[in-house]
């Protein structure tokens, strides 16, 4: 089949690489993001998509918008069978949705209809779920609310990061995406509505959000650094020094004490007090150094972090 691939980041160009790879299929065009300023220089940065685009000779497209009559003539002339979408941050309009034969596909990072929305893999993990997976839908106007043609699903332990399972979902993608092509290609797939009832929405990450309240349980606390690693990070701060947190893990044991008092400082991490129970930090990272675990950190900074000092002032 001729097949327009659009998406943005690594999570997309590992789908695009295993479609480049698999080789049963025409890749008439790349639609990806226009190029942003990035790192301490601003300068314009390729996305992963891109990159990897140009790597294999294939054209590639990166409008502002798919909303104008200009670029939805530039998709229609491509001729394509079918458009395979993985976070390529655009909204397409109805008229992009109806262009090629077979329309618009999806691969969506949650068991849909939970966690419709930008940030399904994070807002997993912050909620605690025991589950996830991958979604290949069909696509329509509305917010990852179109029919499921296949779904893959991967376990979330207590010691995952956004990291991890991103990692997990785009390697379970890959193969969910070719059988869902196949399916489609042969006229046997089965699309299944969603049940709008089951949905949740996974807002977009807001940075503040990764700010620490030491008042909420060690439990709440630990989901969220988990959930904010690689980005935007989990964060504190002592003695108006920023902390980033990278590592953490749930300390039952008794203790009492104020919420974010340090409470233990030593080789297995920096024990702070919670609302309920206690957090050790395992990995941390001062403003301007590399991310180190607390043993390391503490040979040179244990005057910063003696115990009864107070995180989140």
């Amino acid at each position: 089949m001729k097949i327009v691939f659009a998406g943005t980041p690594e999570f997309a160009a590992r789908h695009l690489r295993t479609l480049i790879d698999d080789g049963r299929h025409q890749i008439v065009a790349v639609y990806t993001q226009p190029d942003r300023p990035a790192g301490r220089g601003k300068k314009l940065q390729a996305s992963p998509v891109k990159l990897l685009a140009e790597e294999h000779g294939l054209a590639v497209y990166q409008p502002q918008s798919l909303k104008q009559t200009e670029q939805q003539t530039t998709l229609a002339e491509l001729d394509a069978d079918l458009m395979v979408v993985v976070a390529y941050g655009l909204i397409l309009p109805q008229k992009i949705l109806d262009t090629p034969r077979l329309g618009c596909i999806n691969v969506h990072g949650s068991i849909l209809p939970k966690w419709r929305g930008a940030a399904p893999i994070q807002r997993a993990v912050e909620a605690g779920d025991t589950e996830t997976g991958i979604t290949i839908m069909q696509m329509d106007a509305g917010l990852d609310t179109g029919p499921m043609l296949s779904i893959a699903r991967c376990a979330i332990s207590n010691e995952d990061t956004s990291g991890t399972i991103y990692s997990r979902l785009a390697d379970l993608g890959g193969p969910a995406l070719l059988q869902a092509i196949d399916s489609l290609e042969a006229g046997s797939s089965i699309a299944v509505a969603q049940d709008d009832s089951l949905s949740s929405y996974a807002a977009k990450i807001d940075k503040i959000e990764a700010q620490i309240d030491w008042s909420e349980t060690a439990a709440i606390i630990d989901r969220r650094v988990r959930a904010f690693n690689p980005f935007p990070c989990a964060f504190s701060s002592i003695e108006g020094q920023r902390i980033k947190i990278w590592c953490s893990a749930v300390d039952n044991s008794d203790q009492t004490g104020q919420p974010g008092q340090i409470l233990r400082a030593d080789n297995q991490g920096l024990l702070i007090c919670c609302g309920q129970g206690g957090l050790l930090l395992k990995e941390i990272q001062l403003a301007g150094k590399s991310r180190l675990a607390v043993a390391e950190i503490l040979k040179s900074r244990a005057d910063l972090f003696a115990v009864g000092k107070q995180l989140g002032q």
